[in-house]
């Protein structure tokens, strides 16, 4: 496409949402992630029970159960964090949220704290998947399963 004014589509990133280790998505033990039929991204184990915002934007998804929630970007990126696989059947157990529908919040920002000990043996898995949910209006550029705390994990423009 002709750009007459030489902006080019500015990449834009996801960031881990807490201390944990990274994976691929395709290692998710729940072929709705590992097959990516919600969306893209990358997943996480958390060692920690504080998950946080991985990118800035406004709440735009916080179920009762509070097993997962959605931030949706300035640009329009949905982005989804559902934390450990069946945890939905916990019907919030063990999980406190820090933030409500409609909150602005910030990279790193507090979001939920999962009680690790109390929900870890309950499910089968903490497999963290962290995704955009609308990817036909985004691509991913890279993903870093290396990335150190304050590193991007994914790297995406706007199509």
């Amino acid at each position: 496409m002709f750009n007459l004014f030489g902006k080019k589509n500015k990449d834009l990133e996801i960031f881990s949402p807490g201390v944990g280790k990274l994976i691929d998505l395709k290692d998710v033990p729940d072929p709705v992630f590992a097959e990516k039929m919600m969306g893209d991204g990358f997943a996480f184990i958390p060692e920690e029970g504080v998950i946080k915002s991985p990118v800035e934007g406004v709440i735009s998804l916080m179920p009762d159960s509070r097993h997962a929630f959605g931030v949706t970007t300035a640009e329009g990126a949905e982005i989804l964090v559902h934390i450990g696989m069946d945890t939905v059947a916990l019907k919030g157990e063990g999980f406190e949220t820090f933030k409500t529908m409609g909150d602005k919040v910030k990279v790193g920002e507090p979001i939920i704290e999962v009680n690790l000990t109390k929900v870890k043996d309950k499910v089968p898995s903490m497999a963290t998947p962290i995704i955009i949910t609308n990817m036909d209006e985004f691509e991913i550029k890279n993903i870093n399963l290396n990335a150190k705390e304050d590193e991007a994990v994914v790297e995406y423009v706007k199509k």
